[in-house]
């Protein structure tokens, strides 16, 4: 391991440590109500009159539990607790089941659909309060979401369907986090009924998701995860290939599983398609390579890390320049703003910015790479 990618995850964690979970747990938190702001402004301040995602509250709370586990920010057991009453009192869905998708700026149901990806982020926060503060009452809900899945929006085809509303496809990047929550599940619990379910998502990789003549990860399904005719079945995002490399690495790592063709074809598949010559990643591409999409948002560069430290970790020590190499874009693109802990969320084709809001929902991503990066270098 190379001293630069050392040092420079030193820095990743630092940043973290000291700019970004002491605004992200203050400024970006409403005292009051224990809501996360959606986002903050370029200013530095929270949008206070932003709509407000019932799922952005559940990314949050998985942010600060890791924040626990990691030791970067003790003591954040009294902050989730607040912030999850919020979830409870504002974001559940009037059955009584489930969580509603958006809120207004005064924390009022302006509209209750029940999604399946929104749902899987709710899974995954209720599991890590269980790993980090064995609470039992987030294991209870955890289980309560699935049962709720299974019973409402399971598919005779594989999978969920995407929620209590009509919708033109299904996606693979719902069942992508429900198998990342899966995988959270069993590390937290070691019950095999978690287990179980991540393999059924590999399941689902593997026979729909994966397209092994041009080693590409297809988006977009009819009903019975046919990719969907035209344009929309051929596209990809090289940031979710990336993300499938680091969960089917880890899935590995539990269950015994082989993945290695699956994990080497689309790390080097979206390496050499998604990557710009500024060691950027596109949002959007075409199976042939073509970029649909030349804007760049900030998440997919944290997944590109992820990859590469599960990449390095399996033998392939170059994967370490790529990560360090992405580091370093990621901090002079995204994180150099004025404001200590903030970021960019967007650039254009020209990579100029276009989104200099800061969208508490990419913390998620930010912490987890931040994470995998201090694991692997062995930054204590």
């Amino acid at each position: 391991m190379t001293t630069s990618l050392q040092a420079a995850s030193r820095d990743f964690k630092n940043w973290f440590i000291q700019d970004a979970l002491p605004l992200w747990s203050s400024r970006a938190i409403c005292s009051d109500t224990g809501a996360s702001y959606e986002r903050l402004l370029s200013s530095g301040q929270p949008d206070t009159q932003c709509n407000v995602r019932v799922r952005v509250q559940a990314r949050q709370l998985f942010v600060f539990c890791l924040a626990q586990e990691l030791g970067w920010m003790p003591n954040t057991e009294k902050l989730v607790s607040h912030m999850n009453e919020f979830v409870q009192r504002y974001g559940r869905h009037h059955s009584g089941h489930g969580y509603v998708h958006l809120l207004d700026a005064n924390n009022q149901v302006i509209d209750a659909r029940q999604d399946l990806y929104d749902h899987a982020f709710h899974l995954l926060a209720s599991l890590w309060r269980y790993r980090v503060f064995k609470d039992d009452a987030a294991l209870e809900e955890a289980e309560n979401i699935v049962h709720f899945l299974d019973k409402n929006f399971a598919s005779e085809h594989g999978g969920w369907i995407e929620g209590d509303y009509a919708y033109v496809c299904r996606r693979q990047n719902p069942h992508m986090h429900l198998f990342e929550a899966f995988i959270a599940g069993y590390e937290a619990t070691q019950d095999e009924q978690w287990l179980q379910r991540a393999s059924a998502m590999f399941a689902l990789f593997e026979k729909h998701f994966y397209d092994a003549e041009q080693c590409g990860l297809l988006e977009y399904f009819t009903d019975t995860w046919q990719a969907l005719e035209g344009d929309a079945g051929r596209i990809i995002e090289p940031g979710h290939m990336m993300e499938w490399v680091w969960l089917l690495r880890n899935y590995s790592r539990l269950s015994g599983e082989n993945v290695n063709a699956y994990a080497n074809a689309l790390y080097e598949c979206a390496l050499q398609k998604g990557l710009s010559e500024e060691g950027l990643l596109y949002d959007e591409l075409f199976l042939d390579g073509s970029v649909k999409k030349a804007s760049k948002r900030c998440w997919p560069m944290t997944e590109l890390i992820k990859a590469s430290i599960a990449q390095a970790r399996a033998g392939f020590v170059q994967a370490e320049d790529v990560a360090l190499s992405a580091l370093q874009v990621l901090r002079a693109r995204y994180l150099a703003v004025e404001t200590p802990g903030a970021y960019i969320d967007q650039l254009d084709a020209d990579n100029k910015v276009i989104a200099d809001v800061a969208p508490a929902s990419t913390l998620y991503h930010l912490i987890v790479a931040a994470a995998e990066l201090n694991a692997y270098t062995g930054n204590a």
